[in-house]
């Protein structure tokens, strides 16, 4: 293994400082155009023109961010080399009425987002963050980072059955969280506490998108601490390396035959499709947008889309101890084992042999081993924004990532060295 791809725990310190300031998909852009910032990057609006100069720009779109590098002297026809990430995980998001509750207790109303592990995030102590959008039309962020709410699971006492038949849980009955008590529900009482924790006025929030979160911070786990537990591994742990990837791009000082990008999207887990979404415009009208500020006509976007290439990466299943047959036999992906390859004829994953060998040849330039996994064939194979990418914009695209267990839970499991090497598979593609 080469010197650049040797275990950098200080990476994975800071992959877990990420996450934990992160509870939302609008903390987790705002958290990566900071980093961004710092290596030199500046925002540009997608409201203003756009100039074809040098250096390192992003938008930011809700919970979205492309950010992108042009390289001094860069033709208008010089394709892309993209990572693509998403920032959202499932969890329990606010409904628009949020104050109910019933028999001396307080509740919040939530609606499942996504498709969480619903058992775990009963017993849990949840905290409150997301976006408030004011009378003025400005927005802000807020994030109550410490207990506030608890989704209570009933005693065994009254549900002697659960053992041997198993957990079953109502959606709308049995996931509504309780934050105080009081026998009268008083409309606005959830919006009035969040306006007090902003610093804002009473009356002052007219729209809100927020979420619960589990506000046990990340940890190392392990006799060696060779492992990491932690929140919204999926997806946030590529959304950290590709912005950390591209930022170390960015400050090299190396030539570049390629505009390297990052695209944090929102929405994978319902779908992707909105304005902030890897199934909405925003990918396409940047790299568009920057071809022409740099002069490009029409034939040097086409020339540009047909030479890019996109590595989506997301978290994947490693081989679990516990259930090993649910894996294809051949493919036993292990943690700390190097980024896994993703693989699937029916097009779930985009990855082909062409793509293969793109990711091969950056791993064996950055001295990072790989791993390949593809589903057990009696068993759904999941999907990503890799054949959304590869289908919408006509760019060749590869699913890859990091192989994970507890996927979609509210605090997943990961390998200690497997942020770092996967940040270094990523800059070794976008700078070839």
């Amino acid at each position: 293994m080469s010197a650049a791809a040797r275990f950098d725990r200080g990476h994975t310190d800071d992959l877990m400082s990420f996450l934990a300031a992160s509870p939302t998909p609008y903390h987790a852009v705002a958290n990566a155009a900071e980093r961004l910032e710092k290596a030199g990057f500046r925002q540009v609006a997608e409201t203003d023109a756009w100039d074809g100069t040098s250096g390192g720009k992003y938008v930011l779109r809700g919970g979205a961010i492309v950010a992108w590098y042009v390289p001094e002297g860069a033709a208008a026809h010089t394709p892309f080399r993209v990572v693509g990430a998403h920032t959202d995980s499932p969890n329990l998001r606010v409904k628009p009425r949020p104050d109910t509750g019933a028999h001396g207790w307080r509740q919040i109303a939530v609606e499942i987002y996504g498709g969480p592990l619903m058992n775990s995030w009963l017993d849990r102590d949840l905290g409150l963050a997301g976006r408030l959008s004011l009378r003025d039309g400005t927005t802000r962020l807020v994030d109550v980072d410490r207990p506030l709410l608890r989704v209570p699971q009933l005693a065994i006492h009254m549900d002697r059955n659960v053992s041997a038949d198993g957990l079953k849980l109502d959606k709308q009955r049995h996931l509504q969280p309780v934050w105080g008590l009081g026998d009268t529900v008083r409309d606005g009482d959830l919006i009035a506490f969040l306006e007090d924790e902003a610093g804002l006025a009473r009356g002052e929030v007219t729209g809100w998108d927020l979420m619960t979160h589990s506000v046990e911070p990340p940890a190392y786990l392990g006799r060696d601490r060779e492992l990491v537990a932690g929140p919204r591994m999926d997806n946030l742990l590529s959304v950290h390396a590709g912005t950390a990837a591209l930022a170390a791009v960015a400050t090299s000082g190396g030539e570049l035959p390629y505009l390297p990008v990052l695209a944090a999207f929102d929405h994978e887990e319902t779908g992707s499709q909105s304005d902030t979404g890897a199934d909405g415009p925003l990918l396409g009208s940047v790299l568009e947008r920057s071809v022409f500020a740099r002069g490009g006509t029409y034939e040097d976007r086409a020339r540009a889309f047909a030479g890019t290439v996109c590595l989506s990466s997301d978290t994947g299943h490693a081989v679990h101890p516990n259930y090993a047959e649910r894996h294809d036999p051949t493919h036993h992906p292990r943690v700390n084992g190097g980024p896994i390859l993703k693989v699937n004829v029916n097009n779930r994953y985009a990855t082909d042999g062409s793509g293969r060998a793109v990711f091969a040849a950056a791993c064996e330039k950055a001295g990072v081993p790989f791993q390949t996994f593809v589903s057990n064939n009696s068993m759904p194979c999941g999907t990503t924004i890799g054949p959304i990418t590869a289908a919408r914009h006509g760019i060749s695209t590869v699913d890859i990532g990091v192989a994970i267990l507890s996927m979609h839970s509210a605090r997943e499991l990961c390998g200690a060295e497997d942020p770092h090497l996967l940040a270094n598979a990523l800059g070794s593609f976008l700078q070839p």
